[in-house]
């Protein structure tokens, strides 16, 4: 049996964030007619971006993330503003995080982050014929270092733990699985 949707009593915002609101639900159970509190953090949508230049290196970038108080490796993305379709946020991400341009992206797909605690989607895209087309435009809480690593080393740096961001691998699980099946395959 299919589990029902939860019916919901009252919404309200608990407080917002600079980059999230905290909302609390109150639903109720269809399986039990129990209720229960759940908390959302609503987000706005988030971009990724794997740019991979004509001579097959994807552009790379160290940042520190202040949640695990470590640097990660990972590929350009952020926030999708308001104002921007998740395709004119990826162009910027690319951008402002490493200065390159794109010939051509190619939407590889949508995942919910967490959809047990999070509301939005994390739309993932391929930058094709990436160039350096002038200096990073970093924000005051990003300080970022651009690396160009070989796109078939990408698999050895996620299974030796080098790629730990979720989102990061299931971009790159979208191009290796979805992306190359469909173009090589099915061409």
């Amino acid at each position: 049996m299919i589990p029902k949707a939860w019916t919901i009593i009252s919404s309200h915002l608990d407080k917002s964030y600079r980059v999230f609101n905290l909302r609390t639900d109150r639903a109720r159970s269809p399986r039990t007619n129990e209720t229960h509190e759940f908390f959302v953090l609503e987000s706005s949508p988030w971009v990724n971006v794997i740019p991979v230049t004509p001579a097959d290196e994807v552009v790379l970038v160290q940042q520190y993330r202040h949640g695990i108080r470590n640097v990660t490796l990972e590929i350009p993305g952020g926030l999708i503003d308001p104002s921007d379709s998740p395709e004119e946020a990826a162009r910027r991400e690319l951008w402002e995080e490493t200065g390159y341009r794109e010939e051509s992206l190619v939407p590889l797909g949508t995942v919910h982050p967490n959809p047990a605690i999070q509301n939005n989607l994390c739309y993932t895209f391929l930058a094709r014929n990436v160039f350096p087309a002038g200096e990073q435009n970093q924000d005051d809480r990003e300080d970022i270092s651009v690396i160009l690593r070989p796109l078939s080393e990408i698999p050895r740096l996620i299974s030796a733990g080098e790629i730990t961001h979720s989102l990061v691998i299931v971009a790159f699980y979208r191009y290796f699985v979805e992306y190359l099946r469909a173009n090589i395959i099915f061409k």
